[in-house]
């Protein structure tokens, strides 16, 4: 007799599941973003949640939770009820890098999260303070090596992605450059302005303003063609650094164990954001790109994050990089 409950309940489970799937939103869905209000990535995420707000009837709002890297909303998430009610929307490299540089980040990047899209991928920029003696991205490195320990680069902090983009620079160009972090890029880039830092490697969003105004210098974007916004900026590998290519991908995550038909209709409504031409419009605003074909779908992120989490993991064991 009891068994015949259970088989029932079982049932009875299985019945609803797909139900509840089929209605989805019904109520307003969190998008917990890790980072503060008005950058990068959180405005990527309200410009999709937007999309999605129109697209399923539903709010998508944005819940910002910072804190150590990014790794403080990404440990929230991950315990998250896996019902489609909570999202999350992160840059991918400090994501994936997150329980490599801090202890407390009890969270697999893969394991916990299910790839839903990626937003967009924003390239990094080799900037340097406007009276570095180097005209040039192969003078700068040329310089650089010259003066090991002397020069210092600025980040948004300890496993950002400003961080982990210059972390790999040294590594590529053998060269020795004192980190300096700091609570976001604004007050990075303030002080490269003002001489204070010698370069950081940043995305064109942030830094797109100071260099239209002759206040920073540009050397080279880190990514294989030229940005269509920057025309005259040279990829790194044109400016002498080939292989160097660093890209802020941000992209969104339901959390591991949310149903399929769930799952689907998330995928489905990005498929549909990625052709609408006002988001569009709006990501390119931000020096962004939306991913191209064989880069568009729930696979295609699982795999680079598959791939980045190695990728970072590495360069930060290799660097012997610790979360300060």
């Amino acid at each position: 007799m009891k068994f015949r409950s259970l088989l029932a309940i079982a049932a009875a489970f299985v019945a609803i599941a797909p139900a509840a799937a089929q209605d989805y939103p019904n109520k307003p869905v969190t998008v917990i973003v890790p980072f503060a209000a008005g950058g990068p990535t959180d405005v990527a995420a309200r410009i999709y949640g937007e999309f999605f707000s129109r697209t399923l009837g539903q709010q998508f709002v944005i819940e910002n939770v910072a804190g150590a890297g990014g790794t403080t909303g990404a440990l929230r998430a991950s315990r998250a009820t896996p019902d489609g009610y909570t999202i999350f929307v992160h840059n991918v490299a400090p994501h994936v890098a997150g329980p490599a540089l801090y202890p407390s980040a009890q969270y697999d990047p893969v394991k916990n999260f299910e790839p839903i899209g990626t937003l967009a991928f924003a390239a990094h920029y080799i900037v340097v303070k406007k009276d570095l003696p180097a005209k040039d991205l192969k003078e700068f490195i040329a310089f650089a090596k010259a003066n090991p320990g002397k020069l210092n680069y600025g980040s948004a902090g300890a496993g950002s992605a400003t961080h982990l983009a210059c972390v790999l620079f040294g590594q590529q160009t053998g060269t020795e450059i004192t980190h300096v972090p700091y609570r976001g890029t604004g007050p990075a880039l303030n002080d490269l302005v003002s001489g204070t830092l010698d370069f950081m490697c940043d995305q064109g969003l942030n830094m797109m303003g100071q260099y239209r105004g002759n206040t920073v210098r540009v050397l080279a974007v880190a990514q294989a063609n030229r940005f269509p916004g920057l025309p005259d900026i040279p990829t790194a590998a044109e400016a002498g650094l080939p292989g160097y290519e660093v890209s802020a991908a941000t992209a969104m995550y339901a959390i591991a164990g949310t149903p399929k038909p769930i799952l689907d209709r998330l995928s489905a409504t990005m498929q549909a954001a990625y052709k609408d031409a006002a988001t569009r419009k709006r990501i390119e605003d931000l020096a962004s790109e939306m991913p191209g074909a064989g880069q568009d779908t729930p696979a295609a992120l699982g795999a680079f994050t598959v791939r980045e989490t190695a990728r970072w993991t590495e360069a930060i064991k290799k660097g012997n990089i610790k979360a300060q």
